[in-house]
């Protein structure tokens, strides 16, 4: 049995976030994300990866962090939730982390209220937030998502 677990680490405003490793599909540099009519506010849009048209997520917004201007070394993080392959666009991805699996706090033992979040790992140079995806969108931003997608695809 494996203690070990990684993570893809990534930036916004300087703070760090993660994603299981396992969740990740691939990291690319930002591209023009089309809007999705009558999506949720977090939504920036889809793109299309591979064929498949994926909605792409202002996790700015999500964590309630201050809007920023697009940067062209900005990256979009494609991951897997329960339900769909969805982007993250973020400030960065700096890199993948091991760490053993009694490193990471789960948020609820923290704070139990800590929305979006799974667990914090303590690294000799600070804290990372891992991120909870199957928690990022509210049942009701689902409905709104998957009306918003259907209606894409009927035009």
């Amino acid at each position: 049995m494996c203690d070990q677990e990684n993570y893809v680490v990534f930036l916004l405003d300087e703070k760090r976030y993660a994603l299981y490793l396992t969740a990740v599909e691939r990291v690319v540099h930002a591209v023009y994300v089309t809007p999705l009519a009558k999506a949720p506010d977090i939504v920036l849009g889809v793109v299309s990866l591979q064929g498949r048209i994926v909605p792409v997520f202002n996790v700015r917004r999500r964590f309630h962090l201050s809007e920023r201007e697009v940067h062209l070394a900005d990256q979009i993080i494609f991951a897997r939730t329960e339900r769909r392959t969805v982007a993250l666009w973020v400030d960065m991805v700096t890199g993948v982390i091991e760490c053993d699996k009694s490193d990471v706090t789960h948020a609820g033992d923290i704070l139990p209220a800590m929305e979006y979040v799974r667990g914090v790992i303590q690294l000799d140079d600070g804290l990372v937030l891992v991120h909870d995806l199957d928690a990022f969108l509210s049942l009701d931003e689902e409905k709104l998502l998957d009306g918003a997608l259907e209606a894409s695809h009927s035009l």
